[in-house]
Order: C-alpha cells, then structure tokens, then sequence
C-alpha cells in the first residue's frame, strides 16, 4: 500500500486522508483506530522478547481534523468524538472563501486544547495556507480588511479594538507570565499556528478602565457615549 511505498522509497511525508467519514458512524471509527494502529505497528523502531515489533507511540506525526467553516454545534461534537478515538494533534478550517465564517472552529478550539494550524481559502493547492489568528478574528467581527467592514460603524470599532489590542500588548510587556502546565505559549509552533483559549477572554482586557471609554455602536445610529456607572 501506500505506507509501504513510502517507507521503501523514504518519502519524507505520506498524507493520509480520510474524509467522508461520520463521528456517529462505529464501523468507520474502529476503521480509523485500526489503520492509526497499523501505521504504528508498521513504524516500529524497538522488538520486543518475542521478536515482535513495538508499536511507535510517536507516529501518525499528525492527525488534523478538518472542519467545514459552515459547520455549527456538530463540529464540537465530532470533534470530541475523533479526539477520544484518536488522539487529534491539530484542525484545518476550510472554506472560507465563502460567506461562512468559521466560528465554530473557536468553540473546538478552546474545548480541546488544539492549534488551528491550516485554512482553507478555495480548491486549489495553493488556496491551504497557514491560519492568521488576527485577520480570522477580524473576519468574524466584520472589520478591517478581513472582515470587508467599510462601514463608519466598523471603522469605528476597528480602530478601538486596535487600541486595545496595544494596550494589552504593552501590559503584557510589563506584567509577569503565568506559569504554563504545558510549558507551551498559545502562539507556540509554526507560522500562523494559534490555541483559541485566548478568545474566550476578549472582552475582559481590564474593562472596568476601559469601560468608561467604550462607545456602544449600533448599525445605522452612529456612536455614543457610554457613561461609567
């Protein structure tokens, strides 16, 4: 098969894809269970006393799970299923070149603990590109260039949420880290790789100060002032 291709011709990388699958479905999982288990088996680089190999614990080296950015609930509760069966190391957000915009990655995200590693933005082989924390969350809120927001209310917002992005920026240059279980930042791994964790905090960036500042913006009214209670 294709593992034994690579394997005798050592090819760096074998991609494995598994698509068309349902968490729901048992024969399909235990399907997945038994070729993760294999690819181990077939890997092994240790015998044990019987002269039998020792299934390497260390590959698949990654198991991405791929979510539709139009999926809602069922994305978390897939996503629950294939960790518990799997193991999943990361997830890939596709199709964003359309009007949906993938919030439920946010929710699988922080519920599991895993990176968005990979979006997608069409079908071609160059539309997988590397997952940009900033211009997904602006495209969520309707901003910036992301978000195609060219509206005064927008603007405004966007020029808020910017200074406060500084302000937290500059508090964070200045307070103590916390310690990480981990030892791992969400920024950890490679380029446009993020945890979602973060997200769940957005609005507590020390709101009692900055509460007496926030404008309440409502589409088509313009600003207004709102006063510290």
């Amino acid at each position: 098969g294709a593992l034994d291709k690579a394997i005798s011709e050592e090819y760096d990388v074998l991609l494995v894809d598994t698509s068309g699958r349902l968490s729901n479905n048992d024969a399909l999982t235990a399907e997945l269970v038994k070729m993760k288990k294999v690819i181990q088996k077939r890997m092994s680089t240790s015998f044990d006393e019987k002269i039998k190999p020792v299934p390497n614990l260390q590959v698949p080296h990654e198991t991405l799970l791929v979510i539709d950015a139009a999926q809602g609930r069922m994305a978390l509760d897939s996503a629950k299923q294939w960790n518990k069966e799997l193991g999943l190391s990361g997830l890939i957000l596709t199709k964003l070149d359309g009007s949906a915009k993938g919030g439920s990655v946010v929710a699988v995200s922080r519920e599991l603990g895993l990176p968005v590693k990979l979006v997608g933005v069409g079908e071609g082989i160059d539309d997988l590109r590397d997952f940009e924390p900033k211009s997904f969350v602006d495209g969520l809120l309707g901003i910036g260039v992301a978000g195609g927001g060219s509206s005064k209310e927008g603007k405004a917002l966007e020029a808020r949420l910017s200074e406060m992005r500084k302000e937290r920026t500059q508090r964070a240059k200045t307070a103590p880290k916390p310690s990480s279980p981990s030892g791992a930042s969400p920024m950890d791994g490679s380029a446009g790789q993020m945890t979602l964790q973060g997200l769940e905090n957005i609005g507590s960036m020390d709101m009692e100060e900055d509460v007496s500042e926030m404008q309440m913006i409502t589409p088509g009214a313009g600003a207004t002032q709102n006063n510290k209670a």
